[in-house]
């Protein structure tokens, strides 16, 4: 199914369902009846209902509502349809008001239940039906050649793009690869150990090959992808280096030649504006929010050595040095007491980092800083996360990745989120974390005291994580 079509068969549901839910609503304040409680004509609902049918449409591309085009991610599509109908809600309250026009809120509360429950039903249903066994003979079988960091990246999205109708049967690589040295196959599909042979991928129903290969030029993969043509197998190739993350690239044909065309993302100064406006009106509501947790830490830790804080050295925007608050319990350690447990799988022990937020070393959302010995050893790629100040939280986090985790994989998300800044990513970002937070919660009564800290491949809220097998980085020696 094309990608562009789907999102419209989605967002025309949604505006069924919009129509069904202004319906319903009416039916459960006053009943089976065509008046209000004060005798209005239920004829007066029917300008907010059709101001909520335009502002979705506008709403609905912008901020990819489709919740598909991002990638199949639950928490993210709850934060970005939750936002969207909180602004739509406000939208129609701001409305009613300067029309001066009496309706009923409660109305208006039930629309707004019905409409988000819908809206993430209709995803729901979307999804099931394209990994439904009706579909099963439309899926094409992918195979990607290499075994880099690309080629995992490649299989953890396609994975979380059901609606590519694509499925990922294994990684072709050279006979003299490592067995270490080749990536996990996905769902439990088979890895093939050989280059060169077509009649293989014929016996394996190949439909299409992907090259990820830092020099996919070479002689052998050239003859691959013609002897594959030949056979009647698709080509695709993955564009090199890394580089291209903080560009926006556009394809030109010139007689037949591709050029891929790289357009440098310049920062809106409005962006830093409103980014600092944001930083300094949340993080000072969130500061004051957090105060008790923070306090209730602090006295659990204050019998720590060297007190209840620590602050570490972490490079900020443009590599600058600071300080990054934080309460002082150990990441690292393998025995930590149940309370300990609790402050850091909460990530209270991050909480006075608000502090850092609102003297501006540190943003709500952002790449997370690393320290000055993690920074020596980036590449010139990977530097490109210090163009911005760093986050509390950010994309690589959401998505599992912590601080274990290589510079190298958290880059490839940052590097994302820099591409496309905008007020609503990092309001939906800071729901995603909250959406992670109450994940653990849920999970805390399943650690004994004096348990060890769980391993992230046993947490629950990381399921990228085990999609995503770590990436070699180029620089072992700082993660």
């Amino acid at each position: 199914m094309k990608k562009h079509k789907l999102q419209y068969w989605i967002l025309g549901a949604d505006e069924l369902w919009t129509i069904l839910a202004m319906a319903l609503a009416f039916v459960l304040r006053f009943g089976l009846t065509w008046q209000d409680s004060i005798g209005n004509s239920a004829v007066i609902y029917l300008p907010p209902l059709l101001g909520s049918l335009a502002l979705w449409a506008v709403l609905f591309s912008p901020m990819q509502l489709d919740g598909f085009s991002k990638g199949w991610h639950p928490s993210a599509i709850l934060s970005q349809l939750f936002l969207a109908i909180c602004f739509l809600m406000m939208a129609l309250f701001a409305g009613g008001y300067i029309a001066r026009i009496f309706m009923s809120r409660l109305v208006f509360a039930y629309f707004g239940i019905l409409l988000f429950t819908g809206f993430v039903s209709i995803r729901y249903i979307v999804r099931a039906v394209l990994g439904s066994k009706y579909l099963i003979k439309a899926v094409r079988r992918v195979l990607i050649v290499g075994n880099g960091p690309v080629a995992r990246e490649i299989a953890a999205k396609i994975d979380r793009h059901p609606e590519l109708l694509c499925q990922v049967i294994g990684f072709l690589c050279s006979a003299d690869t490592s067995a270490s040295d080749v990536p996990r196959a996905m769902n439990g599909s088979a890895i093939i150990q050989t280059l060169g042979v077509v009649d293989l991928l014929q016996e394996q129903k190949v439909d299409e090959v992907i090259i990820a290969l830092s020099k996919p030029g070479t002689p052998e993969v050239m003859n691959l992808a013609q002897s594959c043509r030949q056979a009647g197998i698709g080509v695709s190739v993955v564009p090199h280096p890394y580089e291209l993350y903080l560009s926006k690239p556009q394809l030109l044909d010139i007689g037949g030649l591709p050029i891929l065309q790289l357009r440098q993302v310049d920062l809106d100064p409005v962006h830093a504006v409103w980014k600092r406006g944001l930083d300094i009106a949340l993080g000072s509501f969130l500061l004051v929010l957090s105060a008790p947790f923070i306090i209730f830490g602090a006295v659990m830790l204050s019998q720590k050595e060297g007190g209840p804080f620590c602050r570490e050295p972490r490079c900020g925007r443009a590599g600058n040095l600071f300080r990054m608050w934080r309460l002082n319990s150990d990441r690292d350690a393998q025995q930590l007491p149940s309370s300990e447990i609790i402050l850091q799988q909460l990530s209270i022990t991050e909480l006075p980092q608000l502090w850092n937020v609102l003297l501006g070393d540190m943003s709500l959302v952002g790449p997370r800083p690393e320290s000055p010995e993690r920074v020596k050893h980036y590449s010139d790629w990977q530097r490109q996360r210090l163009n911005v100040k760093p986050g509390m939280t950010g994309l690589a986090q959401v998505h599992g990745l912590r601080q274990q985790h290589s510079s190298e994989e958290k880059a490839r998300f940052d590097l994302q989120y820099m591409l496309r800044p905008s007020p609503f990513q990092d309001v939906v970002l800071l729901l995603q974390t909250m959406w992670t937070l109450t994940g653990r919660l849920l999970h805390l009564r399943t650690l004994a005291p004096g348990k060890r800290m769980p391993s992230h491949n046993n947490d629950p809220d990381k399921l990228f994580e085990r999609n995503l097998p770590s990436a070699h980085s180029a620089q072992p020696s700082a993660d």
